[in-house]
């Protein structure tokens, strides 16, 4: 009979406590929020747990705690990590950070930024109570819809419009209401994928209709779409690819021409634009595909696009187009669930309201960006390498050289943007361009040719001093 005592030697064994951990975190640092404390001591200790039970002996999730000689967590470790995430949850999030990259409509950080204008009109809404659905002249219930309709009437001839809380959800909205239960045709060289993994089939599929693939990757000609039309399909779809293009062996029909398509067979021309502007910026080099009143022109029966893209304004999906197709989309019980707040349909009123008045539209910060002189982004940048030369530190120079970026945000993938931007070039370029996400306000670059470059299109003359103190940040924590 074995009468030795088997030892437990699992290393979980050893972890502390919970409350244990708390305490140590507290006690580290003692102006961290309870919660936060509370929330990450638990998760940590979790995490540790989970890899412990693999075998590891270290924390998972990016952790760079060192691993105890032992082969255990320690406490040391664990506290470290979870100060790391405590003050993670603390701190505001979005926070402000500034663009120097240069892309105007950059996904990551936010597209579009709104007019001052703009930015007046959310604090207004969101300060106290509205007329937000109420008509002061009856004092009875009003549209909330009503006057961003009126002024999206006015900007582009459309019969009707709508708004709802992203173009995704317009395109959704749309083929719910029009083509529920029945097909949709589209290119098969325009079934995208968009950011975050998001598809066309599957927003059709989720829609509730049936797609019907037309053509082929590169090359779908109008006969293609006309053999498809039976009367099992609802409306002819075409997406525009705002986030790649082709070239080369490629064909496609003009959008006059699914637009007489379309008609000649009873049925609507939708089109999922993605990055419309209600300005006619053609004098700026944008392609006519853009001006979203010349595709209504054209033809095309209800067009849906971005509001926070080349119109400038809040996050936002707009629909224009006949009433006929408009009217029904209201009703739609989906449009209920896919409307828009208080806050985003005031700073779409403000932004329209600048894009009315021919003399404020540059107030649009995306518009002054686009429309922006190369001479004067050639001026701002040689006061910014006044401002960066101040601190520059042995072994880095800068200088000012002409740039190209793209528009961003899945807009216009084929055009560019030729502007000038401040070049710094120097050793550990990589950790300098980390170490600029780490400043208090943090700084983003972008790493052409082992140099920074920092446009200025995207920067104000006010954001100059934020970069000149982050990227003194970045070379101080670099040189460690």
């Amino acid at each position: 009979m074995d009468l030795e005592r088997k030892v437990n030697t699992d290393p979980r064994r050893n972890l502390p406590s919970v409350d244990r951990l708390i305490r140590a975190v507290q006690a580290a640092e003692p102006d961290l929020a309870e919660w936060a404390v509370h929330s990450t001591a638990k998760s940590i200790l979790e995490v540790a747990r989970k890899g412990l039970a693999r075998g590891g002996s270290e924390l998972e999730s990016g952790s760079s705690a060192s691993q105890a000689s032992s082969g255990e967590i320690g406490l040391e470790d664990l506290v470290s990590r979870a100060l790391v995430e405590a003050r993670r949850l603390v701190t505001p999030h979005p926070r402000r950070v500034v663009n120097a990259t240069g892309v105007l409509l950059h996904t990551n950080l936010g597209r579009a930024p709104l007019a001052p204008a703009a930015q007046e009109a959310v604090a207004e809404a969101a300060a106290g109570y509205s007329n937000l659905e109420l008509d002061l002249e009856t004092g009875r219930r009003g549209s909330r819809m009503g006057r961003l309709e009126a002024k999206l009437r006015a900007l582009t001839g459309a019969e009707a419009a709508h708004v709802v809380n992203n173009n995704a959800a317009a395109v959704l909205l749309a083929l719910n209401t029009i083509a529920l239960g029945r097909s949709v045709v589209v290119s098969r060289g325009e079934l995208v994928e968009i950011g975050g993994s998001f598809r066309v089939p599957a927003i059709m599929e989720r829609a509730g209709v049936a797609l019907c693939e037309v053509g082929t990757t590169n090359r779908t000609h109008l006969a293609d779409y006309e053999g498809a039309i039976d009367s099992s399909v609802a409306l002819l779809l075409k997406v525009h690819r705002s986030n790649f293009e082709q070239r080369g062996f490629v064909a496609e029909p003009e959008v006059a021409e699914l637009a007489a398509l379309a008609a000649r067979h009873g049925i609507p021309l939708v089109e999922d634009l993605g990055s419309g502007t209600l300005l006619d910026l053609g004098d700026e080099g944008l392609p006519d595909e853009a001006f979203v009143p010349e595709r209504l022109r054209a033809g095309v029966d209800v067009v849906c696009f971005s509001a926070d893209k080349l119109v400038g304004g809040p996050q936002a999906g707009i629909l224009l187009g006949s009433k006929e197709w408009i009217e029904p989309m209201r009703r739609n019980p989906l449009a209920r669930a896919l409307r828009v707040d208080k806050l985003t349909i005031a700073a779409l009123d403000a932004t329209l309201d600048l894009t009315l008045d021919a003399s404020r539209s540059e107030e649009i910060p995306v518009v002054a960006g686009l429309s922006v002189e190369p001479e004067e982004l050639e001026r701002r940048a040689a006061l910014m390498l006044d401002e960066i030369e101040k601190i520059l530190v042995d072994g880095y120079r800068a200088q000012v050289d002409e740039s190209e970026t793209a528009v961003g945000g899945g807009s216009l993938p084929e055009y560019r943007l030729s502007g000038w931007a401040i070049v710094v070039e120097g050793p550990k370029i990589s950790a300098v361009a980390n170490a600029l996400r780490e400043a208090p306000t943090p700084v983003l670059a972008r790493i052409h040719e082992d140099a920074l470059w920092f446009d200025v299109r995207t920067l104000r003359d006010e954001e100059f001093h934020l970069v000149r103190d982050a990227l003194s940040f970045a070379f101080s924590k670099s040189a460690r």
